[in-house]
Formats: structure tokens, sequence, C-alpha cells
């Protein structure tokens, strides 16, 4: 041992001394022990029955894989013509059950075509869990080749991995490539690329807007302001719908009529499709959600919804009208708990956040007709790259759907393979633009990217099929 390295040995032994007697005044507190949650205490398992999967018919052969890692359940799939990357797929919300369970990507037939291996996560827990969805899909990442070695394939470690993922999967996606979390992360994981589609990209601002909507519906039907959260919406909830609507949700009385340009600004602004989305089963899913404290059914422990920064507007003109003025004075503004999601000391916070803090190729989807993750969600990323510098990796391409995640198997394939290139050759290929209120409120927006032609996997019974058949006369784009 040199001199100098026993000097300071010595030199820390003699502060820790101090420490313990009263001295040391400089050293750092200990951490703070990190509270448990309602989310902590439940408990799911892997519904292992469910795990295998069949081979896609007239599919290049691959080998498939299924099984149990760290408390979820996976999936994998790997061509024997392997290109030597992999594509990590992230699902979902898959409700508030027990069972775990894996789901496939659209594009799987796609993926095996090209060449790419895929592996999907069940996360090991469900609600609206990012955390375990960002944690749980890295974990599996990782494992990669250890599962195709214990399965008797010795492969290369994966030349690029992407991610791609679908609504809670879309926020994991976009949340998966946020430096934030890749600093934070107890599993780091670099992707190289991700296509987050119909995705939470706004993060806690989702349920930002569910709040603004039931307090701006409250309002317009003539019930009091009252402390959040309103306890008793299901003794509620027939009065403010009667008050609103004399068809819910297609047909609006003159107050409901207030509420849907409300909608719409709270959405995106005048856009196509939003008029049939509105009047679509997710307006009804979005009314859903109503009633509900900010914590995010338990997966916070204190409140973390605010609508503070929102102006209700139902027109569009450059200044607020009297009516709005005296709307935005009198309705309830619902309060956040200050840092109730703080970052963690333990990993990533308990609801990570999407601050568009990237810096690989992000291709977005988003349908314009979708009432349950509006369009907004695209506005909302777009605002933050833009601030940050970032809109240089962000390429955002709107879709003519109506419901949530209302994506041909083409659409999907196509920013797919954008992002390809983009990350492969270094060309930024072609978006929407999302911010602009003329371009967005255009008759012909969203045809550009919209593909309705169905592929083998998307015979006439399927909801996407009937979803397009439904908007042919009202769709430019259709055909």
């Amino acid at each position: 041992m040199n001199k100098r390295f026993r000097i300071s040995v010595g030199a820390a032994l003699i502060g820790l001394a101090l420490a313990g007697c009263g001295g040391g005044s400089d050293a750092p507190p200990p951490p703070p022990t990190e509270a448990k949650r309602p989310q902590d205490d439940r408990v799911f398992k892997v519904a292992e029955a469910t795990l295998p999967f069949a081979a896609l018919e007239n599919a290049p052969d691959a080998d498939r894989w299924w099984g149990v890692l760290g408390g979820s359940g996976y999936r994998i799939e790997v061509p024997k013509n392997w290109n030597g990357k992999l594509v990590m797929y992230a699902h979902g919300y898959a409700g508030t059950g027990a069972d775990l369970t894996v789901s496939n990507p659209g594009i799987r037939r796609y993926l095996l075509d090209k060449g790419y291996a895929w592996a999907a996560s069940s996360y090991s827990r469900n609600y609206y869990d990012v955390r375990a969805g960002v944690e749980d899909t890295n974990e599996l990442a990782l494992a990669f080749n250890k599962i195709a070695a214990d399965n008797g394939r010795t492969l290369e470690q994966p030349s690029k991995t992407y991610i791609i993922g679908v609504s809670m999967g879309g926020h994991i996606t976009a949340a998966a490539v946020d430096q934030e979390n890749i600093d934070a992360a107890n599993h780091k994981v670099r992707y190289d690329g991700a296509v987050p589609m119909c995705g939470v990209l706004g993060d806690t601002e989702l349920y930002d807007f569910f709040a603004a909507y039931q307090a701006a519906a409250m309002q317009l039907a003539g019930l009091p302001a009252a402390s959040w959260p309103v306890t008793n919406w299901p003794d509620l909830e027939a009065t403010v719908k009667n008050a609103l609507f004399t068809s819910f949700p297609a047909a609006t009385t003159p107050q409901g009529a207030k509420l849907k340009e409300i909608v719409k600004n709270l959405t995106g602004g005048e856009r196509p499709m939003f008029d049939i989305g509105f009047a679509g089963p997710y307006t009804n899913t979005a009314w859903g959600t109503f009633g509900r404290d900010g914590k995010i059914l338990g997966i916070l422990n204190d409140d973390v919804v605010t609508t503070n920064d929102f102006v209700y507007r139902m027109t569009s003109g450059p200044t607020l009208t009297a009516e709005e003025q005296a709307f935005n004075a009198a309705i309830f503004r619902v309060q956040a708990t200050p840092d109730a999601n703080r970052p963690r000391v333990d990993g990533l916070r308990w609801f990570p956040k999407t601050n568009a803090r990237i810096d690989v190729p992000v291709v977005t989807l988003h349908t314009l007709g979708d009432m349950y993750v509006p369009f907004s969600m695209e506005q909302i990323y777009k605002r933050r790259a833009d601030a940050l510098g970032t809109s240089k990796w962000l390429v955002q391409r709107a879709v003519r759907g109506v419901a949530h995640c209302d994506f041909t198997i083409n659409e999907q394939a196509s920013a797919f393979q954008a992002m390809i290139d983009w990350e492969q050759n270094g060309i930024k290929p072609a978006g929407d633009e999302v911010l602009d209120p003329a371009t967005v409120a255009d008759s012909n927006y969203g045809c550009k990217f919209t593909d309705n032609t169905m592929t083998v996997d998307e015979p006439p019974s399927s909801s996407i099929a009937r979803s397009r058949a439904s908007l042919a006369a009202s769709n430019p784009c259709q055909g």
C-alpha cells in the first residue's frame, strides 16, 4: 500500500469516527427511506398456461421460447435467418387483475419476414405500472442471449436493440429511451430507436386531462365546485350526463355542445375525426376514469393530478370570450401534492416521465379521433422536445382512425421501417406537423400516413377492418 493511499484511508476513518461523535457535519445524510404504496403490496402471478404460442402460418421458420423471468412471463421469437437485431415489444394496459399475460406485437409477421427477433414481457405487475414495464422489458432484453443459449441456440449479442409499444406500452417505449430513465433504471439498456404508438406521451398530463374533463362536465351540468376527488361520482354521473346529452355520447344538449368544444380543444384542437371519435365508445372509456383521486390507482401515495394550467375554450378565437373568462374563473381547480412523483433513490420514478430527453430516432403514431389517450399527447411531447432542442430526433405521424390504437399493420410497419431507415442511414423520415392549428384542422390532415390496406392478419371480421370500413363515407383517405 503506498503512502498516499494509507493517508486517504486514515482520513476517511477519522471522518467516520467524528461523525459517530457528533462531528463530521459535512457528511451527506443517508438516503430517505422509500415509503410503501398500495401497488407494492399487491400480489400478481404469471399465467403460465397462456405463455406458449404457435407459429404464424406461412411465416419464416423461427424458434419460439417462453417462460418466467424475475416474476414476469415472456415470449421470444427468433427467425432461423436472424438479422442480428432485436425488437422489444411493450404491451398496453392489462387491467387490475392478478394474472400476468404476454401479448405479441401487431407487426410480428413483418418482423419475422425482415429477419428480426422480438421479445415481449408480461411485466411483473399489472395496473398502470410503467416503472415495472420499463424495468421488466429491459431485464428481458439483457437476458435474451442467455435464454437462447438455455434453449440450445447460441447467438451473438444483438447488433441493435429497438423498442416499440402501444398505449401504456407507448409510454414505456418513450420512457425507455429518455435519458432520465436510462440513468435511473436498475436494468440499464440503451435502445437504438423507438416507435411509441398511441402512447401516453404526456405521462401524468393524461390524468390531468381526465380531471379537467370531469370538472368541465360538472360545471356545465350546474353542479357546485367540490373538493377533489369527487367521492360520490357514481351518484352524480347520471345527473351530469342527463344535463349534457340526450343520448350519450352521440347527441348533446346545448350545454353538452359546449363540453364537446371544450374537449375538442383539450384533446388537440380542431381536426378531422374528432366528431366521430367523440360520439364513439372511447368517450365512455374516458368517463370511466372520472371520480378517482390523483394517485393513479395506488401507483402513487399522493395526488399528482392538477388542472391549474388548463384554459378552457369553447371557441378557437385569439382571445377568450366573456363566457370563457367567467367559466375559467369559476371552475374548480384540482391541486396536486408537491413532489407526489418525485425521483426515487431505488430506481425510476413510480410514474416515469417522458421528458423527450432523447438522442435516438423516435417515430410516433397517433389516431386523430382517440378520446382516451388523445392526440394532445403528441403535442405535449413535441413541445417538450422543442424546449429541450431534441426535436431533431422526433418524427410524429397522424392517422385517421377513431379508436384507441386503431392502426393497421401496414401503418405500424411503415412507422417501424421509417425508424429503422433513419437509424441505419441517417436520413430523417417524413412526418406530420402537430402544433400548427391550421395544419391540424385541414380536412386532409392525417391522410399522408393512413393506409387502409389490410393484411392477411386483418380479416374483414377484425376490429381494425370493421373500424376502417365504418369510416368509408367520411374519410377521404379511404381506399
